[in-house]
């Protein structure tokens, strides 16, 4: 594994991106971060588990997706392929796409070193390249919508490729963080900034000018909005809480923001 690259200098604004913008930065950015992420986060995610978000709640525990034996699962900003290599683990037929070439290296390397492949694409949530009424299950663990600007797009998508009476299953940075600097100290529970302000987070590449990152903000009445207008009827609603004794810090989240705010939202809806 390559060794993590040093951080690239940046500064941060907030404005409006589009979606090829925001494309064309996180593609990359994944891209560059991958080594590290794996190296720093693998162990914890496990070469063949299935974790919903830096709290540790697995799926094992939740059983959001329901049984997954011999159904059709569709991993949409797969990585590495952990949730979807605990999927087939489990006799479900799961395939993953992401929009990171080196992430779905990473995946390759696993697939070898567990025996459990998992069949991977290079790819995008707005434009999934599979058929109609593929799929009996799709899922996202924090693997690509807050970083998706044509949300409704990448949602339809979803309901296009699932079968009447599908599982949709995804978990996403809990909307009320927005408020709070990324801090995983006391700073982060300090708030800065409007929880309805939907502006969109960019980082610009000091060097080139070029935008390196974005991440894109909607309220939790914007899911659900965004669900039912795609036919989809909510049946999950799930805010981990932090566990008591568990010491990792993953980015912004931490014990010491946990035990005051829910760091992950994850959403589990059929589709009608």
């Amino acid at each position: 594994m390559d060794q993590p690259t040093a951080p690239r200098p940046i500064r941060v604004e907030r404005r409006a991106v589009d979606e090829t913008e925001s494309r064309h930065a996180n593609g990359p950015d994944w891209d560059r971060y991958a080594d590290e992420y794996q190296a720093t986060h693998g162990e914890f995610l496990g070469d063949l588990g299935f974790l919903w978000g830096p709290e540790g709640l697995r799926e094992d525990e939740a059983r959001i997706l329901g049984e997954v034996a011999g159904r059709d699962v569709l991993e949409v900003g797969s990585g590495a392929g952990q949730c979807s290599r605990w999927v087939r683990h489990h006799g479900g037929r799961a395939v993953g796409i992401d929009l990171s070439l080196r992430q779905l290296q990473h995946s390759r390397r696993i697939d070898e070193h567990t025996g459990v492949s998992v069949p991977s694409v290079l790819g995008t949530a707005t434009a999934l390249p599979f058929p109609d009424a593929a799929f009996d299950v799709v899922f996202c663990s924090f693997g690509a919508l807050q970083f998706v600007h044509d949300i409704e797009v990448a949602v339809a998508e979803t309901a296009r490729v699932l079968r009447p009476g599908g599982r949709f299953a995804f978990s996403i940075t809990h909307p009320t963080r927005w408020m709070f600097p990324d801090d995983p100290g006391e700073a982060g529970l300090v708030a800065g900034q409007s929880y309805w302000d939907r502006t969109p987070y960019v980082e610009i590449d000091d060097e080139t000018g070029i935008v390196a990152y974005v991440e894109h903000h909607r309220t939790l009445g914007d899911w659900v909005a965004l669900l039912a207008g795609a036919g989809f009827r909510i049946t999950t609603l799930l805010e981990p809480q932090w566990p008591e004794g568990h010491d990792r810090v993953w980015g912004g989240w931490s014990g010491v923001r946990g035990r005051w705010t829910p760091g992950t939202a994850i959403f589990g809806a059929d589709l009608r």
